[in-house]
């Protein structure tokens, strides 16, 4: 198991690496080509940080293991919740933004709302994949439309990723796009290789490597993000980055097997996986909303989140 286990550390390194090379070219080539700030960030940055997820769903759903891509999907949250703001609020306290509280917590509930409405029949069939980009594009459209009115009222977090990326001349700018794309398909295909190759050793379902080893390795870019927020005093961000991660798991990551490989989802599955994303994104509403006079995550309130996602994972564990 030594070689999958090597080939999987590999492959998410090659990911991130180019995820950020596309991201880069992407932004890059449509700012090239005349268009507005507002426009890349809305459309390029928001769906292009989200690649790793949406590749890795793509070609475990193309390989024929579409419950690895819904188990990365719900995964992914659950760990961008639990792990991700969990040790983030421990290290400094983390107040919501304005925007996240009025807009993307919003988005957040009724894009959770969809999915648990959708995957409760148990199967993720072909015309739930097409509501969930519907669901996406409601949002765009809502941001765009919110932006044409107020140009501020881009999120903080996006801002950041914009002022971040290079200015690249149009031959560059190409061969990053194309580059990184391709870098980014093969580095997909490897890691759900070596997710399914470490499954069968342990005698445990590519699902369950979804949600724990696939998952936490696709929410390292959102920790590492969401860490240095934070430690340059941009705490206000590092919530944002999250919500706005775990809004495009839910309605662009999910479709992706849904479109590709309809499949059938386990009582398990929806009652424990999906509960537990649907329990950790009320905890945050509730911090939020509902605790004291301010919307701030505590290092308490960070570190019952980091409890929750490790009791979790552990009856994971007993459970595989």
């Amino acid at each position: 198991m030594l070689v999958p286990i090597l080939v999987l550390i590999g492959g998410f390194i090659a990911l991130v690496w180019s995820a950020d090379r596309f991201l880069s070219g992407a932004a890059a080539t449509a700012a090239n080509a005349g268009m507005s700030k507002m426009l890349i960030g809305l459309t390029v940055v928001s769906l292009g940080t989200s690649a790793p997820e949406i590749l890795v769903a793509l070609a475990a759903a193309l390989e024929g293991n579409p419950l690895l891509a819904v188990g990365n999907a719900v995964g992914s949250n659950i760990a961008n919740i639990g792990m991700v703001l969990g040790i983030t609020a421990i290290l400094a306290p983390l107040p919501f933004s304005g925007t996240t509280l009025r807009t993307e917590l919003p988005w957040l509930f009724g894009a959770t709302g969809l999915a648990l409405v959708l995957l409760f029949d148990q199967s993720l069939s072909r015309i739930d994949g097409v509501l969930l980009l519907m669901g996406l594009g409601f949002i765009l459209f809502g941001l765009l439309r919110r932006q044409n009115t107020d140009p501020n009222e881009i999120s903080d977090a996006i801002n950041e990723e914009l002022d971040e990326l290079p200015e690249m001349p149009k031959k560059q700018a190409l061969f990053w796009l194309g580059s990184g794309l391709v870098v980014l398909l093969t580095s997909a295909n490897v890691l759900v290789w070596a997710a399914t190759e470490i499954a069968v050793d342990l005698g445990v379902s590519e699902l369950i490597i979804g949600l724990t080893i696939v998952a936490v390795g696709t929410s390292l870019p959102e920790l590492a993000a969401t860490v240095g927020s934070a430690l340059k005093g941009h705490t206000d961000i590092a919530v944002g980055n999250v919500v706005g991660s775990n809004i495009l798991n839910i309605l662009a990551v999910l479709a992706v097997p849904a479109l590709v490989s309809p499949t059938d989802i386990s009582a398990a599955v929806f009652w424990r996986d999906c509960g537990m994303m649907v329990a950790l994104t009320l905890l945050l509403g509730l911090f939020a909303y509902g605790i004291g006079s301010r919307a701030i995550i505590t290092r308490f309130e960070g570190a019952v989140l980091i409890l929750s996602w490790i009791g979790y994972n552990y009856m994971l564990y007993l459970q595989a």
